[in-house]
C-alpha cells in the first residue's frame, strides 16, 4: 500500500529521521501541522479535480477501446441488417411465386420444365389404322 507514492518502509524511514531531528516534543507539533495541511489539501477542490483527471487518464485506454469496438459493432450490425432485409425480400418473393401455383398442382414446376418449350398437341387427333380391305362378301351385298 502506497500513500502519495511512499511505501511502508519509506514512511518508517522518514518517521525515524524526523524523530531524530525534531525530538519527541516537537514531533507532536509537526504531526499536527502536517495533519492539518494534508486535510486542507485533500478536501480542496483542486485535489478533487486532480483525482478526477487522474481517473480519467487511467480509464482513457479502456474507454477508447470500448468506443472503437462499439463503432465496429454498429457497422457489423448494419451489415447484418442489410443481409437480413435482403434475405427477407428474397423469401417473400419466393413465397409469392409459390402462392401463385394452382392448387391442383401441388408441386412447383422443376427448373428443367421451365426451360423446355411447351409442345402443343392437337386436341381431337385420333390415330387409327386404315380400314381393312373390302372382302368379296361385302361387295355382293
Amino acid at each position: 500500500m502506497e500513500i502519495l507514492g511512499i511505501g511502508p518502509s519509506e514512511l518508517f524511514f522518514i518517521v525515524v529521521i524526523a524523530l531524530i531531528l525534531l525530538g519527541p516534543k516537537d514531533m507532536q507539533k509537526a504531526g499536527r501541522t502536517l495533519g492539518k495541511w494534508l486535510r486542507q489539501v485533500v478536501t480542496s477542490d483542486g485535489w478533487k479535480l486532480f483525482q478526477q483527471t487522474s481517473r480519467e487518464i487511467q480509464n482513457l485506454p479502456t474507454r477508447l477501446m470500448r468506443e472503437a469496438s462499439l463503432d465496429e459493432l454498429n457497422k457489423e450490425i448494419k451489415d447484418i441488417q442489410k443481409d437480413v432485409s435482403g434475405s427477407i425480400g428474397a423469401v417473400q418473393k419466393d413465397l409469392r411465386s409459390v402462392q401463385s401455383i394452382p392448387i391442383g398442382n401441388p408441386q412447383p414446376p422443376q427448373a428443367d420444365e421451365l426451360k423446355r418449350p411447351a409442345v402443343s398437341e392437337p386436341e381431337n387427333t385420333i390415330l387409327s389404322s386404315p380400314p381393312p380391305p373390302a372382302s368379296d362378301e361385302d361387295k355382293n351385298a
